[in-house]
């Protein structure tokens, strides 16, 4: 989580560079981009800019006092002049951009100038988008306007020609795993945790989460039985189909069982500070001299395959029945 500048400064150097001198030099873009994995800070930092562009009382020309009026109603998601738009349903529709287009007209109530917000900008329909285009192409003078993005391959190039693109880098997961011990996660999970998501509220919410907690055991049952297919395939039946119902949950199991061979490759390479499985690195030891590093890349690409082919609407019980059989083949290899 972002609250200030220090804290973006931290992790993300190169963002925080860019908008303290835009504001310090009062050369504010009428339109930004922010662009990035999710969980990296771009809400967090929208919301920080607009702080600094309303505060009162603003330091060094662009730290937010937190304690004028401005500060304070931003901070409570209350300021009238400060607009989020988020996505309707599955996307951003032509309506909430007109709404839109009707507050550009109107006058800013509390300051001489208004930040919009758009969340999920690549959720635009092609109708809305371009309809924001119009804004764009000729900005009101005292407006900003934020987009953010996990997906900029999906934004029309014609937006983001008129837009400064700001991107915001992944979290270092040992930062990311410093940030999480220190908010109560137990160091054995924090590792873990910090390598499937950029976002410490997101670490937050799965150490919470018994269905996180029964997926662990699940990933970690399969894993064992891997070397026996029949075995693996009742695993997969019994245990993996009923409780990854969902694409995004098939995805963050394969991403659990990605990386217990990753740890095996981290021992061999005797690198245990990179170890996610704290708790079972006693027995991945024992288990990392029976696997080659040939073995073991071979095993990590038929996961990463698996993972890939899942987007494209593969049955699952297929997918996965097929990956326990290549995986076990990977022990053929030396």
């Amino acid at each position: 989580m972002i609250n200030t500048w220090d804290q973006l400064d931290s992790q993300q150097p190169r963002a925080s560079t860019m908008l303290k001198n835009s504001l310090i030099k009062n050369r504010v873009a009428h339109a930004y981009l922010f662009e990035g994995e999710r969980g990296t800070g771009k809400k967090d930092t929208s919301i920080l800019l607009a702080k600094s562009l309303f505060c009162l009382n603003r330091q060094d020309g662009y730290y937010p006092c937190e304690e004028c009026s401005n500060c304070k109603k931003i901070n409570h998601k209350n300021h009238s002049d400060v607009h989020v738009i988020e996505p309707d349903g599955l996307s951003i529709k032509k309506e909430q951009i007109r709404l839109l287009h009707e507050e550009f007209q109107k006058k800013a109530v509390e300051s001489s100038q208004k930040v919009y917000i758009i969340t999920h900008a690549h959720k635009m329909t092609a109708s809305a988008a371009n309809s924001l285009l119009k804004f764009l192409e000729e900005p009101h003078a005292g407006t900003t306007i934020i987009l953010l993005t996990d997906q900029i391959h999906r934004m029309l190039p014609t937006i983001l020609s008129r837009c400064q693109t700001i991107s915001f880098m992944p979290l270092n997961p040992s930062e990311l795993s410093k940030q999480l011990i220190e908010a109560g996660v137990p160091a054995s999970k924090a590792s873990l945790i910090a390598g499937l998501t950029n976002s410490v509220e997101e670490g937050l919410s799965l150490n919470e989460d018994e269905w996180f907690a029964q997926a662990q055991k699940i990933v970690v049952k399969l894993f064992e039985a891997t070397k026996n297919p029949v075995d693996a395939i009742m695993v997969i039946q019994e245990s993996w189909l009923p409780h990854f119902k969902e694409r995004e949950q098939t995805e963050l199991g394969l991403m659990l069982l990605l990386n217990i061979y990753r740890d095996l490759l981290y021992i061999q390479l005797d690198k245990p500070e990179e170890i996610v499985y704290k708790d079972m690195e006693e027995r991945l030891r024992q288990l990392a001299i029976q696997h080659s590093q040939k073995r073991l890349a071979y095993q990590m690409h038929q996961i990463l395959e698996s993972k890939r082919k899942i987007s494209a609407n593969i049955n699952p019980q297929l997918l996965m029945e097929q990956l326990v059989l290549n995986l076990q083949e990977g022990f053929t290899l030396v």
